[in-house]
């Protein structure tokens, strides 16, 4: 294993080297190019003034050399070995420890560097909370249609995944911000951004008036979320489903009512009432115990907040970081559902697979428990579409969302690289696609260490 990993990682030089030579390539023959020309052209300058501009950009980043000799210059920055030039721009000598430098921004003016150490932290917030959610639904559907095939359930989800993954992402995003950020309907989260302005000078945590809101809040919550989750765990799936819909029905009747009045009407009232009793009777029914337990709970601990919410007394102030998870669920939501959508899919594929294979069987004739075939043995051997998959993770830390961070207005990396290919911002595109490839590859040697981590059969010796 270890020669194959060393082996992977040198193969990883000229792989890098072919990527950014291709960005490079592409970037230079596009129509205009890079050139002095089209950095200073739009900024009404005197010619002296755009003379000396011109000649700065050709010494900073010299772009009246030949492509090819651009390109070399660029690698010779980045790579942490190489050449090393005086002030004068003469060739200096050769060092081992030079260091890397990624140059600078040409739309921004700014370290190229900087840059990335801003946006990163952004995409990765996102990403950090994402990928679990997607994970723990798609596995938790999964299985549980894959050990029910061809039952309510099995079908039932497998129509809302599907459903779910046909929805294009950026209808989504709209449709979100139009229904639950705009004052023609329910203003319950910001349009856009991560924080408001006034977050910024609040105190990091929640903070209450007085010590007796925090006990109302704590009560409450607590009370509610079990009184919810004790009902969802009721034995008698009809007394269960009615409950349920009859909660269903007050929240369907207080969404209609805090619409504005222009858009209120019998008919919304209806629809709304209606929609949300037979989703609330539908999982109520259901016989996934989990799904029940964590949709239950999720709405006790909202009712929670409620009822806090309503006695509380002295003034409350969010904090930053409430303020801030409160800007990530639209977002957070458009970055999930496709993803856990079409891993349970896979999931539910890989496991009925190795359910019905001759060592599944073997197993549950000796004996051995349902539960531990099904996660012990059929499941581990279920992971390897999960691990392919889960390739593309790394990257897309640094990648980011293009069209969610678009949409919602978020600086993250995805953003940052659409402006450097806008701009042609020929440092900044680079270094992105360097960094990009380099997570790309190493993710892929992580997928393959896994690979033999769970199956014993792959081996690289």
């Amino acid at each position: 294993m270890s020669t194959y990993i060393v082996r992977r990682l040198l193969l990883m030089i000229p792989t890098l080297l072919g990527i950014t030579l291709v960005v490079f390539i592409v970037m230079a023959s596009a129509p205009g190019g890079i050139s002095t020309q089209s950095l200073v052209e739009g900024q009404n300058l005197d010619p002296q003034a755009k003379k000396a501009l011109e000649d700065y950009y050709n010494k900073l980043y010299g772009l009246d050399s030949p492509a090819h000799i651009q390109y070399l210059r660029w690698l010779n920055n980045v790579s942490p070995a190489g050449f090393t030039f005086n002030e004068a721009g003469e060739l200096d000598g050769f060092s081992l420890f030079k260091g890397s430098y990624l140059g600078m921004s040409f739309r921004y003016g700014r370290p190229v560097t900087d840059l990335i150490a801003e946006r990163v932290p952004i995409t990765a917030l996102l990403n950090i909370i994402s990928i679990p959610i997607i994970y723990i639904i798609a596995v938790a559907i999964g299985v549980r249609a894959a050990t029910q095939r061809g039952q309510a359930f099995d079908v039932g989800s497998s129509a809302m995944m599907l459903g779910l993954w046909s929805i294009p992402t950026m209808l989504t995003g709209v449709l979100l911000i139009g229904f639950f950020a705009s004052d023609q309907y329910w203003r319950w989260f910001p349009t856009s951004g991560l924080n408001d302005r006034v977050a910024l000078d609040m105190v990091f945590l929640p903070h209450w008036g007085s010590l007796s809101d925090v006990l109302i809040l704590m009560l409450s919550v607590l009370f509610a979320t079990a009184f919810f989750i004790w009902m969802s765990r009721w034995s008698k799936p009809y007394t269960r489903a009615a409950c349920f819909a009859v909660v269903g029905l007050l929240a369907g009747f207080f969404m209609a009512d805090a619409l504005p009045e222009k858009e209120q009407g019998v008919i919304t009232y209806l629809m709304l009432i209606s929609l949300a009793a037979a989703l609330f009777g539908a999982v109520a029914y259901a016989q996934y115990s989990v799904l029940r337990v964590f949709f239950m709970g999720l709405v006790g601990l909202g009712i929670g907040f409620i009822i806090a919410a309503y006695f509380q007394e002295g003034p409350f102030i969010r904090g930053f970081l409430l303020d801030r998870a409160w800007h990530l669920v639209l977002p957070v939501i458009c970055l999930t559902y496709g993803g856990f959508a079409f891993l349970s899919k896979l999931t539910r594929t890989a496991m009925l697979e190795n359910l019905l294979s001759d060592y599944a069987r073997t197993a549950r004739a000796k004996g051995v428990s349902d539960k531990d075939v099904l996660w012990r043995h059929v499941f581990r051997n279920s992971l390897l579409p999960l691990i392919t998959v889960s390739a593309s993770l790394l990257p897309s830390l640094l990648g980011g969302s293009v069209i969610v961070e678009s949409i919602f207005s978020i600086d993250g990396m995805g953003k940052l690289a659409v402006e450097a290919v806008k701009g042609r911002d020929r440092e900044l595109v680079l270094s992105i696609t360097l960094i990009s490839g380099l997570l790309t590859l190493l993710s892929y040697l992580i997928a393959d260490i896994c690979y033999a981590i769970a199956d014993p059969r792959v081996s690289y010796e």
